[in-house]
């Protein structure tokens, strides 16, 4: 008898940590359609169309007790959505889902997130002078001022501290400004907060314009201005050294000047970006600086990148901002300010500079005065 009540005792003890550590997650079925966004950030018809569009770069089960495609996409959005495991546990809904099949999800949906095929079709900077046109266009209804293709800035997710033994990045360049590891994120978006360009590779401690300066959005913008196209540019802080390609913020100017009214322009212009960062961030909690990737930098990159394909998706569709976890409160979206770069005086023949400079003046002669 004492034998039997043991054993029992075992088997209930077994039960209770099996049900402790699944996830249960509920199905499109499950959900009125406002619920189902504000769980998976999709609409129900967009989830049915990106199941197509991703289920030939994914695996599907070959037995009645492995997970369909459309539950491993659910699964890694909800992850995306909270930025937690733990988030669900009770919600018994739909199946339940155990904490290791949930990192096997996440991992098989973000690599096929990042497959160069799904990728560059959601995040492209226009490489024709019709989609650049395209672009200004939206720029200049918004803002009155013709040439503006993007406006660009960093923004930091934080990740645990990665191995300190790696030769190229060690655990220590990860480290930003603000003491946190991070991987620095360089975003472009349009008038519309669409994401054009997003770079998520370097470490936190990486300045925002050495990532500028390896991109290659600059060598496009570089061409263009070769052969004439001089009226194409982006909006960036101080932080970016100023060219004819890249407009940025003057430093000196006295108030309720031609100065002081294009700088006014062009904070107005680029907090765009910043809007774009805090949109991206609330949309996919998995990003905010409190939530922490807890990936090795890598697979962090990989799930920024496709975090930025469904923020691109949603800004398309225009589907609202709606969380069912109430956890709006989050106002650190992860952009240092950065510090002012020094550049080689303009009579040391920086010709770059000075092309800059003399973009810069034509604008604020031509619109300001």
């Amino acid at each position: 008898m004492i034998y039997v009540i043991n054993e029992l005792y075992i088997i209930c003890i077994l039960i209770y940590l099996k049900t402790t550590t699944e996830v249960y997650l509920p199905t499109i079925v499950d959900l009125s359609d406002r619920q189902f966004i504000g769980t998976y950030r999709l609409n129900k018809i967009l989830v049915r169309e990106l199941l197509d569009i991703l289920t030939p770069f994914m695996v599907s089960s070959v037995t009645n007790a492995g997970l369909s495609i459309q539950r491993k996409l659910l699964t890694a959005l909800r992850f995306f959505a909270s930025g937690s495991y733990q988030q669900d546990i009770g919600e018994n809904r739909g199946s339940a889902v155990s904490q290791p099949s949930v990192s096997r999800c996440i991992t098989e949906v973000v690599n096929a997130f990042n497959r160069p095929e799904i990728l560059n079709k959601y995040i492209h900077f226009p490489s024709s002078l019709g989609e650049l046109n395209d672009v200004r266009l939206g720029f200049y209804e918004k803002f009155g001022i013709p040439g503006v293709i993007g406006v660009i800035d960093g923004t930091h997710i934080a990740i645990v501290p990665p191995k300190s033994e790696d030769i190229i990045y060690p655990e220590h360049v990860y480290i930003n400004r603000k003491g946190y590891h991070s991987i620095n994120t360089q975003l472009i978006c349009d008038s519309n907060m669409k994401i054009l360009n997003v770079c998520a590779k370097f470490p936190g401690s990486t300045h925002d314009s050495h990532i500028w300066r390896v991109s290659p959005v600059l060598g496009l913008l570089k061409h263009l201005h070769s052969i004439g196209h001089s009226s194409y540019f982006l909006l960036g802080d101080s932080g970016y050294g100023l060219r004819p390609w890249l407009l940025t913020p003057l430093t000196e100017y006295q108030p309720n000047t031609p100065e002081a009214r294009y700088n006014t322009w062009l904070c107005r212009a680029r907090s765009l970006i910043e809007r774009c960062n805090g949109v991206l961030k609330m949309r996919f909690r998995c990003l905010l600086k409190h939530r922490v990737l807890h990936y090795a930098p890598e697979k962090a990159s990989s799930i920024i990148n496709a975090c930025t394909v469904l923020h691109n998706i949603c800004i398309g569709n225009n589907l609202p901002i709606i969380d069912n976890d109430g956890e709006f409160e989050e106002n650190d979206y992860g952009i240092l300010n950065n510090t002012a770069i020094n550049e080689p005086n303009a009579t040391r023949a920086n010709t770059e500079l000075i092309a800059g400079k003399r973009m810069q003046q034509q604008i604020i002669n031509s619109y300001f005065k």
